[in-house]
């Protein structure tokens, strides 16, 4: 089991994914704890890592635990997002590994991660996004 932390954030509807440089699929920004790091602090570093944008501590909220067969893995493996939400300063700009940000519909999931889709399908359900 891969065990990540991911950032949901949804503006007019549609999600914000991120493609790491190197991969046809599209992710959730975040991504693995690093020794003794707590989810928030986790959240905090990727984040700042792949999108130059600071999260507001005291906004971080936790949302829900997906989960999924892992993307580019060995078959069966299955990967777990716990996912995050907050608020952000800054101007997003995709940095270091990642190649794009995109603004994901429900009816873009084919473009994503299994998780992903797994995500994207209970946010549609929510009314979320569209």
């Amino acid at each position: 089991m891969i065990d990540a932390i991911a950032w949901i954030y949804i503006q007019d509807q549609k999600l914000l994914c991120v493609r790491t440089k190197g991969k046809d699929a599209f992710y959730l920004p975040g991504g693995k704890r690093e020794l003794g790091e707590s989810d928030e602090a986790t959240l905090v570093r990727e984040i700042r890592e792949e999108l130059n944008v600071i999260l507001q501590p005291n906004t971080i909220r936790w949302f829900q635990v997906y989960e999924a067969d892992a993307h580019g893995y060995q078959p069966g493996t299955q990967v777990r997002l716990t996912c995050y939400r907050a608020d952000f300063s800054g101007t997003m700009q995709p940095s270091g590994e990642i190649a794009e940000l995109a603004w994901i519909e429900s009816g873009e999931g084919d473009r994503c991660a299994p998780v992903n889709q797994v995500v994207i399908n209970d946010l549609r359900r929510q009314g979320l996004i569209q």
